[in-house]
């Protein structure tokens, strides 16, 4: 399983290197793209709300970072899937936006 799990705090620059390790492993299995992203709520409240979020489209497209959708747990764990072991909860699926350079804002 190419599901990435932390089960320690989780910072922003963690989140986007698992992101980006999925993307790499993935190759050219659209399965194994970030699919989704389980976040803590403590973790969300402590570190992951400051990060730049798209505002969304529409009720459908939820909140995503970096284009990928996010799911809430009250569990400790906060973890990157795949689209494989996402399933539906993930879709729309949309490919892994750029990480955001310093200084530049998303609107």
């Amino acid at each position: 399983m190419a599901t990435r799990s932390r089960s320690l705090a989780i910072t922003s620059d963690e989140l986007n290197d698992a992101l980006d390790a999925l993307q790499t492993a993935a190759a050219d299995d659209k399965t194994l793209l970030p699919g989704l992203i389980e976040i803590s709520v403590d973790d969300w409240i402590q570190r992951l709300a400051e990060m730049q979020t798209a505002r969304p489209k529409t009720i459908a497209d939820g909140i995503r970072i970096r284009d990928i959708m996010v799911a809430f747990t009250g569990g400790s764990i906060t973890r990157t899937l795949t689209r494989s072991d996402a399933g539906e909860r993930g879709q729309p699926y949309r490919n892994l936006a750029p990480r955001n350079r310093p200084g530049r804002q998303r609107r």
